[in-house]
C-alpha cells in the first residue's frame, strides 16, 4: 500500500502548527513532497548497493537477506520493460522518465512479420499470415509466450493461444487500427547488449577481432539516446530495455477554499499519491518538515502520530 499524500500533509501541517510555524501552501507542500520522495527513491538504490556489496564481501549475515529482499520489492515497483523508438538507423531513444538502465536486449530473429487486417480485442488478425497453425494443440505456431510487438505504436503483448491460421490471441489489446504492422519474436533468441564507453567503442569498432557483432552487440549511452553496434542493427522494434523509471510526481490536489482552507480533492485529473510504501510515511514527513525548516526525527514523527490518535479517541469519547 502506498503512502497517503493526504495523511502526510495533515501530519506535516499539525507539526508545523505545534511548532508555531507559518502556513504551508499546497503549492509549497507539493514541491517539498516531490523532493522528499525523490531523495528517498535514490536512498533505496544507495542502500541496496551498499547491502549487496556487504553481502559480496561476506560482511553481512544471512539475516540481512530479508533487508535486501525488501529493498528489491520496492525497487521492482519502478522497473519497466519496453521496446525503444528508433531515432535514425542504429540510434534509439530512451523514455524521459528513465533513471537507470538495467539491461538492454537485441531481438535478432523475428518469427513472423506482417500487418493487422482486422481489429479484435486482445487478438492479432492477419488474413495474409503464413505459417500459423493450431497443430499440434500442445505446441502451436507461433509458440505460446512469444512476444508480439505493434511496430507502429511499440506496444507489446504475449501470445496466449492460436485460434486459426490467421488469428492468435494476445495477453493485451495492442492493435486498434487496421493496417498496423507487427513483428513476432521467440523469447529464447535474445542477445544482451553490452554497455561500453564512448572512448572504448572507438577502439572496438576499429578492430576485426573486437568489433561488435549481432551475436555480441554493444551500445553507447549519450543523454537520452543509445547507439547500438554493429550499425547494421537498425530495424524498428528490435531493441528492448529493462530500465528503472523515476517515481511519478506526487501532487496533493484541492478545490474551493472552505473556511479559509483548501478542500482536499483526489478526483482532480492531476492528483497523484506517493509511490513509496506506507511504511515510509514517517520518513517522508520528517524530510518535508526539514525542508520547511522544522527539525524532527522519524521516531518523533511516529510518537507525534500516536499522540494525535490518542487525542482523537479521547475527544470522540
Amino acid at each position: 500500500m502506498a503512502a497517503s499524500i493526504n495523511e502526510v500533509r495533515n501530519t506535516v501541517l499539525a507539526i508545523a502548527n505545534k511548532n508555531n510555524y507559518g502556513y504551508i501552501s499546497p503549492q509549497d507542500f507539493n514541491l517539498y513532497a516531490k523532493q522528499a520522495q525523490l531523495d528517498m527513491f535514490e536512498d533505496y538504490f544507495y542502500a541496496y548497493n551498499s547491502w549487496i556489496n556487504k553481502q559480496n564481501s561476506r560482511m553481512s549475515g544471512t539475516g540481512y537477506a530479508d533487508i535486501i529482499k525488501g529493498l528489491e520489492e520496492v525497487m521492482d515497483t519502478f522497473s519497466v520493460q519496453l521496446f525503444l523508438p528508433q531515432v535514425n538507423q542504429n540510434v534509439f531513444s530512451l523514455p524521459n522518465d528513465y533513471y537507470l538502465i538495467n539491461k538492454l536486449y537485441y531481438y535478432s530473429d523475428p518469427l513472423f512479420t506482417g500487418t493487422a487486417t482486422a481489429v479484435v480485442a486482445n487478438q492479432l488478425v492477419d488474413a495474409a499470415a503464413v505459417g500459423w497453425t493450431t497443430i499440434p494443440a500442445s505446441a502451436p505456431t507461433p509458440p505460446i509466450g512469444s512476444i508480439v510487438v505493434n511496430t507502429t505504436t511499440l506496444q507489446e503483448a504475449f501470445v496466449t493461444g492460436v485460434l486459426s491460421g490467421t488469428t492468435i490471441t494476445l495477453s493485451a489489446d495492442i492493435f486498434g487500427v487496421i493496417g498496423e504492422d507487427y513483428v513476432i519474436y521467440n523469447n529464447s533468441k535474445i542477445k544482451e547488449v553490452e554497455r561500453v564507453t564512448q572512448s572504448k567503442i572507438f577502439y572496438l569498432t576499429n578492430s576485426m577481432l573486437t568489433s561488435p557483432t549481432k551475436s555480441f552487440p554493444a551500445y553507447v549511452l549519450d543523454g537520452n539516446n543509445i547507439t547500438v553496434y554493429p550499425t547494421s542493427i537498425r530495424q524498428r522494434a528490435a531493441v528492448r530495455t529493462q530500465y528503472v523509471r523515476y517515481p511519478l510526481t506526487p501532487r496533493w490536489t484541492w478545490q474551493n477554499l472552505q473556511l479559509g482552507e483548501p478542500q482536499f480533492d483526489p478526483t482532480q485529473a492531476d492528483f497523484q499519491e506517493f509511490e513509496l510504501p506506507d511504511s515510509d510515511e514517517p520518513t517522508l514527513i520528517a524530510k518535508i518538515c526539514q525542508y520547511v525548516g522544522i527539525e524532527i526525527r522519524e521516531a518523533e514523527v511516529y510518537n507525534f502520530g500516536k499522540q494525535e490518535e490518542t487525542n482523537e479517541i479521547q475527544e470522540s469519547s
